[in-house]
């Protein structure tokens, strides 16, 4: 059935269309994007485990077994250093970590600027053993260190996790620079030189900048890979312990809530950093 206006023509309406066909075309269903709902699936399941680390920091436990949940409590963030040898495990790990993040990050920023600029002999062999360096098990990585230590009469402690933990960084961190160099703008350099500036001051007032969030992503790789490693740190070690080793020895006898809460705080510093990071980010954008 149709309709006339005034003009003489005819308008089809849903309702002649209906009367005409029998039935009403109906519209196609929105396609369900199963993506985005397994990429929340993946992210549920690895933010699990810090969740549950971060709610036994709050277990009202009684001894050193915080398997159960049996009450909230914040008593523990008072007692965070309740344990003197967990308390200096934490500090040496700290400061591993941290200089770490300062050397690694360092060479990495200059290896990252030479590969991702500049074509050189031997530079393919470089890329070789960069990735042979992330790639390699850190079982191997940590047996090789070893007996290069004692081969060259080193001996393990501080200093040799330090130098292990440097050397498995630093090419994440190149990695990471190569990336941000291979998409600057070159121009902006050039502008940079015929407006008289020398090429150090180049590099300071404008190729840093650009790379600073990637020097400071890189850093902060760093930073988590060497506070978190084990496997590496066990074969180079010594005597000096540090977190991740003080908590492998625990299990024997229970793992103290102070654990949970010490993750909780490297966790938070950590997420405070890389929110820094992306604010500055965009900014500088």
């Amino acid at each position: 059935m149709s309709t006339a206006g005034t003009t003489g023509t005819t308008v089809d309406t849903p309702q002649a269309s209906a009367a005409a066909g029998g039935r009403v075309a109906r519209r196609p269903r929105r396609a369900i994007d199963w993506g985005k709902y397994f990429t929340w699936a993946v992210m549920a399941w690895l933010f699990a485990p810090i969740a549950f680390m971060i709610a036994f920091s709050f277990n009202d436990v009684h001894g050193r077994h915080n398997v159960a949940w049996q009450g909230f409590t914040l008593r523990w963030y008072a007692d965070a250093f309740a344990y003197p040898d967990l308390t200096t495990a934490l500090l040496t790990s700290l400061a591993i970590a941290l200089l770490t993040m300062v050397i690694a990050g360092v060479l990495g920023s200059l290896l990252g600027l030479a590969l991702g600029r500049y074509r050189f002999r031997g530079q393919g062999a470089s890329n070789l053993v960069m990735f042979a360096a992330i790639s390699a098990p850190e079982v191997v990585l940590g047996a090789a260190l070893l007996s290069l230590f004692l081969t060259m009469n080193v001996a393990t402690g501080f200093l040799t996790i330090l130098l292990a933990h440097v050397m498995f960084t630093v090419s994440f961190v190149a990695i990471t620079v190569r990336a941000r160099v291979l998409t600057l703008d070159p121009s902006l350099e050039e502008a940079s030189r015929d407006l008289g500036a020398t090429p150090l001051t180049t590099f300071r007032l404008v190729t840093l900048p650009l790379l600073a969030p990637a020097i400071m992503a890189g850093g902060l790789i760093a930073f988590a890979l060497s506070i978190d490693d084990y496997i590496i740190t066990s074969f180079v070690s010594g005597n000096t312990t540090t977190f991740p080793l003080w908590i492998w020895g625990s299990t024997r006898v229970g793992i103290p809530p102070q654990v949970n809460v010490m993750g909780t705080l490297i966790f938070a510093v950590g997420v405070a950093l890389a929110i820094v990071n992306i604010v500055l980010a965009r900014r500088r954008a």
